[in-house]
């Protein structure tokens, strides 16, 4: 008999496949006395070495088939490897305590995880996960257990697992045709992935998981965070031909996809890309960017272990702009901070590091490391059509300090006899709720703003999305976001300047409409909705787009939103 349990939809799209259950064997970990300490120790350190191993080659699989900024999970992990705090606390008790490397492992990574998860702190937090995923596998090493192996994964499988991790989710094959997951959110690392890879996720059905087998059929619906298990006969075969009518809406909306975007009306709306770095450009482009909407910077510093220099950087800039041609791409500046640290860069832990000294407060407090970027752009902006965007702005004096340097740099460069492209648009991401309430007076310093809807959501509702238990609560659709994308828009209109959006939910088609109405001239998003989003795009009337943004303002939370836009269209 047909089963349907309701959870959370991670990761969008319908699909159908046979469910295969993702079992991690933990191992019993017996505490036992050592005489030994340092043959201990060696024992921990070739755990370690082999662990590194491990990841480097996660972190290869990954950056080929995703950005390089979700395949960056793995370089937390390796930092882990060498934090003192952690394997290196591991050793320090090996020796005190006299006990196995095992049970020491496993004691360590329950006090560290269990510690990051109850701190008031987002960074933190969103480390627990790490830290479980790093010392489970090397208790499995050390305790000499296999993983799941991952090829037992076929093209059509279902994954069902208690919950996945960044490693576990890197190691799917091409194919898979959903997860599914008793624990996890939709701003898991995990679910973020599935995003990237098209692989539809229902995540968080609790106790009720318990009900799948291995072989069932799992149909999943990841825009309803709903499945189903066994559906008969008639209902299976409906099911796979919605899915082949989805498929072949997909592929023509690709074909279309080569043509720019306009309304039915013939209003003109610019589709572009988010990338991360340079291996999301090819991407990018088969989706048919019209541009990039955000290209985030913050690899060449990640990948790193020093401050990268001018030419490196100019390096890196100037392969995404001739990629690009007179296509526009917006740079943005370095965003480090928050939730992206730097080992080499010895940073002071923040108690709150989202409201404390990161992005352009980080880089106007370090100006030699601000201008070394701002050359490396400035040089690079011969090659293609720069904008050049500064992030986490507060205040007018933010602009006119990073203007000022900006300046600065292209006086030194004209010193030296080096060209670079004048009239380089400067604009702003407007992702504090204060710089969208001030819009009317920012709008006039710059040639356009962006709208980052991901940290304006977060700060505006007072909600990690990277914390579990409040994860519910963080909704771009939340009317007090949009109130505030409106008066962006509003700002930017009056200042007779562009406007966009670079957040999620500029993806979200189920959005674009309203998104729109409110006044948005340009939507940039991860490569692979582009298709879709611009094929909305072609479907939308501006006129009636206003129309129902007016009444999408008026509703009282996220649900009453999406229901609006539900009721307009029947």
């Amino acid at each position: 008999m047909s089963q349907h349990i309701k959870g959370v939809g991670a990761a969008p799209g319908l699909n159908i496949g046979q469910a295969i259950w993702w079992r991690k064997e933990k191992p019993v970990v017996e505490t036992r006395s050592i005489s030994d300490t340092d043959a201990e120790v060696e024992k921990l350190n070739q755990a370690i070495e082999k662990a590194r191993e491990q990841i480097q080659e996660l972190r290869s699989i990954a950056s080929q088939r995703m950005s390089d900024e979700e395949a960056a999970v793995f370089d937390a992990h390796l930092a882990f490897l060498d934090d003192p705090g952690f394997t290196g606390e591991m050793k320090n008790r090996i020796q005190s305590k006299k006990q196995n490397a095992e049970s020491i492992c496993q004691e360590v990574t329950d006090e560290m995880s269990q510690l990051m998860a109850s701190l008031d702190d987002e960074y933190m937090q969103a480390r627990a996960d790490d830290i479980r995923d790093v010392g489970t596998r090397l208790l499995l090493i050390l305790s000499g257990k296999q993983p799941f192996d991952p090829s037992l994964l076929k093209p059509g499988h279902v994954v069902i697992a208690e919950e996945l991790t960044p490693s576990d989710t890197a190691q799917f094959p091409e194919g898979i045709s959903g997860m599914v997951t008793e624990r996890g959110s939709k701003t898991a690392h995990a679910a973020i992935m599935a995003r990237t890879l098209g692989i539809p996720a229902v995540l968080g059905l609790g106790e009720a998981i318990r009900q799948i087998e291995d072989g069932d059929i799992i149909v999943l619906d990841g825009d309803q965070g709903t499945i189903q298990i066994n559906p008969d006969k008639e209902t299976e075969a409906a099911i796979r031909q919605q899915i082949k009518k989805q498929n072949e809406a997909r592929e023509q909306a690709l074909k279309e996809a080569k043509a720019d975007a306009y309304t039915a009306d013939g209003k003109r709306i610019q589709v572009f890309a988010n990338i991360g770095s340079l291996n999301d450009v090819d991407i990018a482009l088969k989706n048919h960017a019209e541009g990039v909407g955000l290209f985030r910077t913050e690899f060449l510093y990640l990948e790193n272990d020093h401050w990268p220099d001018e030419e490196e950087q100019y390096d890196a800039y100037a392969k995404v702009l001739k990629a690009f041609g007179d296509r526009p791409v917006v740079i943005r500046t370095l965003d480090i901070g928050g939730d992206k640290d730097l080992p080499y860069a010895e940073l002071p832990k923040e108690e709150n590091p989202f409201l404390g000294h990161r992005a352009i407060r980080f880089c106007l407090s370090n100006p030699d490391i601000f201008k070394t970027q701002l050359r490396a752009l400035l040089r690079a902006s011969v090659h293609g059509n720069l904008w050049i965007m500064f992030p986490m702005i507060e205040n007018l004096a933010e602009i006119r300090q990073a203007k000022a340097l900006l300046d600065e740099c292209k006086n030194e460069l004209k010193n030296e006899d080096i060209s670079f492209a004048e009239n380089i648009p400067v604009g702003i991401m407007v992702e504090i709720p204060a710089a969208a309430i001030n819009a009317d007076l920012l709008a006039p310093e710059v040639d356009f703003m962006s709208i980052g809807t991901n940290d304006l959501t977060q700060y505006t509702l007072a909600a990690d999305r990277g914390n579990e238990k409040v994860a519910h609560l963080y909704d771009a659709a939340h009317p007090a976001v949009l109130r505030l994308v409106k008066m962006t828009c509003d700002a930017a209109e009056k200042a007779g300047i562009v406007v966009g959006m670079c957040g999620e939910l500029a993806g979200d088609t189920a959005m674009t409409e309203a998104l729109i109405g409110l006044g948005l001239h340009e939507l940039s998003m991860s490569a692979g909705t582009i298709p879709e989003v611009k094929q909305k795009v072609r479907q939308t009337d501006s006129e009636k787009a206003k129309e129902l943004a007016a009444g999408l303002l008026s509703q009282k939370d996220g649900d009453q939103v999406r229901r609006f836009i539900q009721e307009q269209k029947s």
